[in-house]
């Protein structure tokens, strides 16, 4: 069985807000756990955060994390990197997210 884990250069800080898109790949930056963020719930005020393990999303298990806690506590998967994976289509969100930091 081999582990597959990422190493934290494929993770930037999360500087702004429209980095959280749906789609979007975060680790914490004292350890190697990876999720999935989810949408926004604006009754709970936080974003939906699903546990993903090689590749596989777990939707029947979710917590939801402040905007302020992804900011201090957690690390983003690039852009790049999210565009490189297998099979999987970039999210429209997150390519528009990048043009628009580009912009600023």
């Amino acid at each position: 069985m081999t582990v597959v884990t990422m190493k934290n250069n494929n993770f930037e800080n999360i500087t702004d807000a429209y980095q959280l898109v749906c789609g979007a790949r975060i680790k914490g930056k004292k350890q190697e756990e990876i999720f999935e963020l989810g949408a926004y719930d604006a009754d709970k005020r936080g974003y939906t955060v699903y546990p993903c393990e090689e590749g596989v999303k777990f939707t029947d298990f979710s917590v939801v994390i402040a905007e302020k806690e992804l900011k201090n506590n957690y690390l983003i998967e690039s852009a790049k990197m999210a565009s490189l994976r297998d099979n999987e289509p970039v999210n429209p969100s997150m390519l528009l997210m990048n043009r628009y930091l580009k912009s600023a």
